[in-house]
């Protein structure tokens, strides 16, 4: 006896699972390959008090005075620089910008991000 051919349901069904189990392979991978990145970026925001973006100009100037920016910030593409900056030398940074203190389109769109630390 024959087996029944494969109903069109049916096919649907085997692609729609096939699908997503593609789909959630390719999630488990995009989870191992950020090594924890988005988990330390979060870290670094707890320690904050608040959060700043910067212009570039001010950012190598940071530089220069030696603060160092954060590796997490680095590890993404595109790359964030961000620096823990004391909030008296933030002060005087006229042209900074608040951003919130979360992973949101603000944060995410910004290129040089200072924070200042909880006292």
């Amino acid at each position: 006896m024959k087996p029944n051919p494969p109903t069109s349901g049916m096919q649907r069904r085997v692609s729609q699972a096939r699908s997503r189990a593609e789909r959630r392979a390719w999630e488990y991978r995009q989870r191992h390959h950020a090594k924890g990145v988005w988990f330390r970026i979060r870290r670094l925001l707890a320690e904050a008090s608040s959060a700043w973006e910067i212009p570039e100009e001010a950012y190598a100037r940071l530089l220069a005075e030696g603060f160092e920016p954060q590796r997490p910030g680095l590890e993404i593409e595109p790359p964030k620089a961000i620096l823990f900056v004391p909030e008296a030398r933030l002060c005087e940074i006229h042209d900074r910008r608040p951003l919130p203190l979360r992973l949101g389109p603000e944060f995410l769109a910004a290129r040089h991000i200072a924070l200042v630390r909880f006292e």
